[in-house]
C-alpha cells in the first residue's frame, strides 16, 4: 500500500509567530518508506533531461535535495542564510510570509549552462524560491524544475515562479 504523505505532515499553530500554522515534516522524515515514496514521486515529476546540480534551500530543503542529488547522480548545492557559507558568495534579499531575509550561494557552485533542479520543503509565498532562482541564474545555471514537498496554494507562491516548471507533492488550498 502506498504511503499517504499528507497524513505524515502535522500542523503546529502559532509557530514561528502567532497566526502562522507551521507544516512540520519531521513525522514524514521518521518514516523510511514515506521518504522513499517522496523521492520516487519527485523523480517521476522531473523532465527527461540530465540534471547536473540539485539546489536545496536552508535548512529543511537539504533533506530531500541531498537524496535527490544522489539518485540523479548530480552535485548538491546548499543555499544558506548570510555568513554560513565559507567561500565567496552571491546574495539575494527576499520577502517571506513573516518578514524579510537574505540567501547566499557560493559563486563557483554552478557552471555556466548546467541544468539545475531547485528543491525546498514548502512553497508558501514564493519569495525564498524566487530569490534562489535568481541566484541560480546569476551563476549561469538553467533551472529545469522546481519541486516542493508541500505547497500552500492559498498563499499563491507559484505565481512568483510562473516562468519555471513547478510541482509539489502535497497541496493545501
Amino acid at each position: 500500500m502506498e504511503t499517504n504523505l499528507k497524513s505524515l505532515i502535522r500542523d503546529i499553530p502559532d509557530f514561528p509567530k502567532k497566526g502562522i500554522t507551521y507544516k512540520d515534516i519531521t513525522p514524514l522524515l521518521l518514516d523510511p518508506e514515506a521518504m522513499k515514496t517522496a523521492v520516487d514521486r519527485f523523480i517521476e515529476n522531473l523532465p527527461d533531461v540530465k540534471i547536473h546540480k540539485v539546489v536545496g534551500i536552508e535548512s529543511r530543503g537539504f533533506f530531500f535535495a541531498t537524496l535527490l542529488a544522489e539518485k540523479l547522480n548530480a552535485g548538491f548545492i546548499p543555499v544558506r542564510k548570510p555568513g554560513k557559507l565559507p567561500h565567496h558568495t552571491h546574495s539575494e534579499d527576499y520577502d517571506l510570509e513573516y518578514g524579510t531575509d537574505t540567501l547566499e550561494i557560493h559563486e563557483d557552485a554552478i557552471n555556466k549552462g548546467e541544468n539545475v533542479l531547485l528543491h525546498d520543503d514548502v512553497l508558501a509565498t514564493g519569495g525564498t524560491a524566487a530569490a534562489t532562482c535568481k541566484l541560480i541564474e546569476r551563476g549561469g545555471g538553467k533551472i529545469v524544475h522546481c519541486n516542493f514537498l508541500v505547497e500552500l496554494e492559498f498563499l499563491e507562491g507559484k505565481r512568483k515562479l510562473e516562468n519555471y516548471d513547478v510541482s509539489s507533492l502535497i497541496k493545501y488550498s
